[in-house]
This record gives C-alpha cells, sequence and structure tokens, in this order.
C-alpha cells in the first residue's frame, strides 16, 4: 500500500457503470464533476501552513469522501487501481 506525504489521500473511487434498461452498458460520454471514493490511506503529518504551523488531516481511513472530477493522479500496485489526490481537492465526507 501507499504511505501518502503532505496533505495527499490515496482513494479508491468507485465504479461508473451507465447502463439502458435493456443492460447495455454505454460509454462514459458523460463524466461528472464529482465522484465517490473511499479513503485508503492518509498522510501522518498534514500541510504545514506559512507561520509552520501543521494541520492535522481532516479525513481517516475508511470514510467515504466525495472528490473533484480530474485532480487524481492513477497509480497501479498489486492489480489495483489506486488514486492520490490532495486533501484540498475533497469536497466533502459523506455521513449516513
Amino acid at each position: 500500500m501507499l504511505k501518502p506525504l503532505g496533505d495527499r489521500v490515496v482513494v479508491k473511487f468507485e465504479e461508473e457503470k451507465e447502463q439502458t434498461v435493456g443492460g447495455f452498458v454505454l460509454a462514459g460520454a458523460h463524466k461528472e464533476s464529482t465522484r465517490k471514493a473511499e479513503v485508503l490511506a492518509v498522510s501522518e503529518t498534514g500541510i504545514r501552513t506559512i507561520t509552520g504551523d501543521i494541520v492535522a488531516p481532516s479525513v481517516k481511513v475508511g470514510d467515504q469522501v466525495l472528490v473533484e472530477s480530474g485532480h487524481d493522479l492513477e497509480v497501479s500496485l498489486e492489480n489495483e487501481t489506486v488514486s492520490l489526490i490532495r486533501e484540498a481537492d475533497i469536497l466533502a465526507i459523506i455521513t449516513n
């Protein structure tokens, strides 16, 4: 597993499939501006401010989050594809 540094977070996005009533899978012509993901790893240190203070991460492993599309770096490790994102690209934590 990856150990993110700084304000980075490792997430796994939910699979996006669009299907018609007949069961045909449609090509991703329409991409949403946000995507759901599960947090797999979080940096231990957080980010440093201009004054030198450290701001701890706001998310934790296991959180379901909403992320802006297009702000991720896909990485393949051990036959699994995960994404690295900045914590600032997380829009919200999804709660029940």
